[in-house]
């Protein structure tokens, strides 16, 4: 099964600026953790950080479908990254997701897998 775990906290990119070396580390560590349990009992798929909110455009709905800066939700918690993951099952990324950061929620969603 797929499943698109997405990595949010609130000022995020602010909080990760200010980090020393050793909080730095400490996150780097649970991404690892995260990467080989995850390996060990299926694939990542893809994955990235990504830029901050403020550099999305989001293209509206409706006739003219219109294009505004910003990322498509006014939200405190900021989305910071991504992961596209394949486990046999849900129980399994939750696990895998309880081991990224603790500063992080973390939202665990299965795909449709639709072929595009």
């Amino acid at each position: 099964m797929r499943f698109l775990v997405l990595l949010t906290e609130p000022d995020h990119f602010a909080r990760w600026d200010r980090a020393d070396e050793a909080e730095r580390e400490r996150a780097f560590a649970a991404y690892r953790a995260f990467s080989a349990m995850v390996r060990e009992r299926g694939s990542i798929l893809a994955g990235d950080a990504l830029h901050e909110p403020e550099t999305a455009r989001t293209v509206r709905p409706g006739p003219e479908r219109a294009v505004t800066d910003g990322p498509y939700a006014e939200t405190v918690e900021q989305l910071g990254g991504f992961y596209l993951i394949d486990l046999p099952t849900f129980d399994d990324a939750l696990e895998a997701a309880r081991l990224l950061p603790p500063e992080y929620t973390i939202e665990v969603r299965p795909t449709l897998e639709v072929e595009v």
